[in-house]
């Protein structure tokens, strides 16, 4: 079987509610990364990028301090389900390459999407030019990265196209090379034969 585009494959787990698996595996990661970054004494603007169905959205919503939640997606199928469970809510699907939000956002977040890019710093550098504000964070999760070794099949496990290996220096330096500051790394959850969610948080500098 040739392998698909990573839309193309999110776009069939949201239709058989593959989803719903995936929000809860990545709930404790994500809870943790969210931590990392939201602020706790200011209200905030936030965007998920590669938001799914919306759950953390959702989530975020309903915290006192944010004054907008937004997700944006390529998966159509996954927009929809998204604005199926919230109609009130701020979804947008589009590529994220050329997605551009018609205001900036404090924190933007995003879990399991980054390495689905060819060439992730070309990302980087539209998210940092053009959805953070300045002196606002980049907050990114990823399980699929070389010290992990334990999620090396996974491209011929879930048979997609597109998945960039690259180390935790190699997420480090391509943060730093798209312009974000203050870039940290740290590792959520290890445990025996898992290293754990890399998690790499990057500022965009206040003169920008």
């Amino acid at each position: 079987m040739a392998k698909r585009s990573p839309v193309e494959v999110f776009s069939e787990w949201a239709e058989i509610g593959k989803d719903e698996g995936m929000a809860k595996g990545h709930h404790s990661a994500v809870t943790q990364m969210l931590e990392i970054a939201l602020p706790t004494d200011e209200s905030f603007s936030f965007l998920d990028a590669g938001c799914g169905n919306g759950w953390v959205v959702r989530l975020v919503s309903q915290m006192e301090r944010c004054s907008q939640a937004s997700g944006v997606d390529g998966s159509e199928p996954m927009i929809e389900k998204a604005k199926a469970t919230d109609p009130g809510g701020s979804y947008f699907c589009s590529d994220l390459l050329e997605w551009v939000p018609s205001s900036l956002f404090d924190v933007v977040h995003s879990m399991e999407v980054f390495y689905y890019f060819d060439k992730p710093l070309e990302l980087l550098s539209h998210i940092h030019d053009s959805w953070v504000a300045p002196g606002g964070l980049l907050v990114m999760g990823a399980d699929f990265y070389r010290e992990n070794t334990v999620s090396h099949d996974w491209p011929e496990k879930t048979q997609i196209n597109t998945m960039t290996l690259l180390s935790e220096g190699e997420w480090i330096a391509l943060f730093e090379k798209a312009g974000f500051t203050e870039v940290k790394s740290r590792r959520i959850d290890p445990k025996e034969g898992w290293a754990g969610t890399l998690c790499v948080t990057g500022r965009k500098a206040t003169g920008f």
